[in-house]
């Protein structure tokens, strides 16, 4: 006799019935929902917004320039003597005073040249303020306590966009004595917080334009490449062109007509992994090397070995025999001479590694310092063994 067994659950009945798959379907779903959660994190690590990577057109700083006098210093000021400029200065800005000192005998140290820098940010309107630098010219030796008088600030087309004035605030200061002197910091540049009125604005109408510019920071293809496809996957249709490896090209969509704000806020927003070449930076002055992270390595033996000579001189001294009536104490110099060739180090192999890690771990074996790996560095690199770009500060 045979008998029909039957898996049964509570609920769902037969696991053929309709519902014992559903419930099959949601647990794979379930599954699959934690396991993007899970990987999410390790995803967005490695990306960046493109906000941080590109500039977007037109929108950019502009900088700016003057020059102008300092004054109320308390004798550190320029000698009038040496800083001509700063002579024929104070004597322009006492005449438009009305004050007639061109056949004066002028001696103070209480005014100072300085050449003032500021930044206008993109959009800044007529009003608004910016911070200023005020930099010495002549010998002053310091511009604490001084004031800035009146500075038109000039564009690179030689027109006014701001004019500055304020307390100057030094961060250093020095101090001199009959025996020493201390100084802190560069008491011979100060800043002036909101020390210049924008007094002109730069015409730019960001909503008029039809297609913006993205430029990279750092130009690569394959970021120009993964920058255009997150737009269009987000905007639903193809608006964003590679141009070049610096340039991305983005049409308005009409989605987005009249509202080029909000689409260049959303673009902003979006994340992608920027991709950079294999390079290794080296400076020389300081032994600093920085490797970049798909830097590679071929199989190689790598030696390395220094050849140090020491020299000792020291003197002795030499007397004559017991009960001798013809010598005499001389001083003689004894000179001794040492030579290492490091001859316990070994060949070394560094090898078969794509990873950075493995590269750093192989130069460490063999015990060499930050200048020494660099001329390991540049000799595997003539070897052909170093896939990267080697780039000398």
């Amino acid at each position: 006799m045979t008998k029909d067994f039957r898996i049964r659950s509570q609920g769902y009945g037969d696991i053929r019935t309709p519902g014992f798959r559903v419930l099959l379907r949601w647990l794979a779903a379930l599954t699959l929902i934690a396991l993007c959660w899970a990987l999410v994190p390790a995803v967005a690590s490695a990306q960046s917004r493109i906000k941080d990577i590109v500039d977007f057109e037109g929108v950019r700083d502009n900088m700016l320039v003057g020059y102008g006098l300092v004054v109320g210093l308390n004798g550190t000021g320029d000698s009038l003597d040496s800083a001509v400029f700063t002579r024929e200065s104070l004597v322009g800005m006492l005449q438009r005073m009305g004050v007639n000192a061109s056949d004066a005998n002028l001696d103070t140290d209480n005014v100072a040249a300085v050449m003032v820098t500021a930044t206008l940010p993109p959009f800044s309107r007529q009003g608004s303020r910016v911070d200023v630098v005020v930099s010495a010219m002549g010998d002053a030796d310091s511009l604490l306590g001084g004031t800035l008088l009146v500075t038109p600030l000039l564009g690179a087309d030689g027109e006014i966009y701001a004019v500055s004035q304020g307390t100057v605030a030094v961060g250093g200061f020095s101090a001199q004595g009959a025996a020493e002197t201390v100084v802190k910091g560069v008491p011979t540049s100060g800043r002036i917080a909101n020390g210049a009125i924008i007094e002109r604005e730069i015409p730019f109408e960001l909503a008029q334009l039809r297609t913006v510019k993205l430029s990279l920071r750092n130009p690569d293809f394959t970021t120009a490449r993964r920058i255009s496809r997150a737009i269009d996957a987000f905007v639903g249709e193809p608006t964003a062109k590679t141009l070049d490896p610096a340039t991305v090209q983005l049409v308005i969509p009409p989605s987005y007509d009249g509202e080029l704000v909000e689409l260049l806020t959303d673009v902003e927003q979006l994340r992608v992994e920027p991709d950079q070449i294999a390079r290794v930076v080296i400076d020389e002055q300081s032994g600093v090397i920085v490797m970049g992270e798909n830097v590679g390595i071929s199989t190689v033996a790598v030696a390395q070995g220094n050849l140090t000579v020491r020299i000792t001189e020291t003197q002795q001294v030499s007397q004559p025999s017991p009960f001798s009536n013809t010598g005499t104490t001389e001083v003689v110099d004894r000179t001794n001479i040492e030579i290492d060739e490091d001859a316990d180090r070994r060949l070394g192999i560094v090898g078969g590694t794509v990873e950075l890690q493995d590269l750093v771990n192989g130069l460490n074996a063999l015990g060499v310092g930050p200048r020494d790996m660099i001329t390991i560095l540049q000799a595997i690199k003539a070897a052909g063994a170093l896939q990267a770009e080697i780039e000398v500060l």
